[in-house]
């Protein structure tokens, strides 16, 4: 039951991925993305990581994906908006990306590297479990998220603050003779 229901969050993953892309107005790819989002979460329950499942539905597809809305509304994309891309393209890169994952799937199954895998994975998930036994769920993730990757944190933050700002000065009437 676990593999089908992996098999089913990872084609809503993907499918929302590519309808993001090939979305025809930015609120359908915001939906798209979405789903995406809350498959990710999907996927994270099978894989026992509960914390990382409430955190990727709480931060990224509730705050974020209400961010980019707010965003969208502000801007004013939702209306006369035209697809860049003809249909002859999308087929193509669906050639690709159809390709490109059958390679890695075949590589990943095919016989001592798959081995590989599965051996220094179950290295990997005891000592996971014991550093979650030792600091908590909470603790495994805000340790190397606060000390090694304390940098890259603080730059998304910014990131973040900028593109908001970005959005409202952007929304704003211009020539309204306001000073």
């Amino acid at each position: 039951m676990t593999d089908i229901l992996f098999i089913l969050f990872a084609v809503v993953a993907v499918g929302g991925a590519i309808g993001v892309v090939i979305g025809r107005s930015p609120v359908a790819s915001l939906l798209f993305m979405v789903a995406t989002l809350a498959s990710v979460a999907g996927i994270y329950v099978l894989f026992e990581a509960h914390f990382l499942a409430a955190i990727q539905v709480l931060v990224y597809a509730g705050a974020i994906m209400v961010l980019f809305l707010f965003v969208i509304m502000l801007l004013n994309l939702g209306h006369d908006y035209r697809a860049d891309f003809r249909y002859g393209s999308w087929s193509l890169l669906s050639l690709v990306v159809v390709g490109l994952t059958a390679g890695v799937l075949m590589q990943g199954f095919s016989g001592d590297v798959g081995a590989d895998l599965l051996e220094n994975g179950a290295a990997a998930a005891a000592a996971i479990d014991a550093a979650v036994v030792e600091k908590g769920a909470v603790g495994v993730i805000a340790d190397p998220l606060f000390t090694d990757y304390v940098v890259a944190f603080e730059l998304m933050g910014l990131l973040l603050l900028v593109a908001i700002v970005a959005a409202v000065v952007l929304a704003k009437p211009r020539g309204s003779g306001e000073g």
